[in-house]
C-alpha cells in the first residue's frame, strides 16, 4: 500500500501488524501510519523499531577501535553500525530518546579514535599533492 503525500509505503500483514517505510521523521511516519490505518480500519498501533542515522563529521579509525564495526549497546538496547567515514546507523530503539542516549554514549569513544591525516580537512592530502606537483 502506498500514499503520495508523505511518500511512504506500508506492508500490512494478516496478523494486523503494519510496517511503514520511507518517512523522513518520526512525525511523518506516525502521520502516514494513521492514514493507512484509517483507510483499512481503526487499528491500535505502536512503534517497535526506530532506525536513525547521523554523521560525527570526522573519520574513525575502525582498525584501532576495540569494538567491531557493529556494536550492540546494552543500555539502551540499540545496535550501532559504525563506518570509517564517521557515519553511524542506530537501530532497535523503541523511543526517540534512546537514539540520543546511545549517540551520547558512543560519541566520546569515537572522538578517541578520530582519524587524523589525509581526512583532516584535506590538510595532509593537500601537502602530499603540493609535494607531487613540485616534482613536475
Amino acid at each position: 500500500m502506498r500514499i503520495r503525500d508523505t511518500k511512504t509505503t506500508a506492508l500490512v500483514f494478516a496478523s494486523g501488524k503494519m510496517v511503514c517505510v520511507g518517512a523522513k521523521s518520526e512525525q511523518s511516519s506516525r502521520m502516514a501510519a494513521r492514514k493507512y490505518a484509517r483507510s483499512i480500519q481503526k487499528l491500535d498501533f505502536k512503534i517497535h523499531n526506530i532506525v536513525a542515522s547521523c554523521d560525527v563529521k570526522f573519520p574513525v579509525k575502525l582498525e584501532r577501535l576495540a569494538i567491531s564495526h557493529v556494536y550492540r549497546m546494552k543500555q539502551p538496547k540499540i545496535v550501532l553500525l559504525i563506518f570509517a567515514s564517521g557515519k553511524i546507523v542506530l537501530a532497535g530503539a523503541k523511543v526517540r530518546d534512546e537514539t540520543y542516549t546511545a549517540f551520547e554514549n558512543i560519541y566520546p569513544v569515537l572522538t578517541e579514535f578520530k582519524k587524523i591525516g589525509e581526512w583532516d580537512n584535506g590538510g595532509l592530502f593537500m601537502a602530499k599533492r603540493a609535494r607531487y606537483m613540485k616534482q613536475d
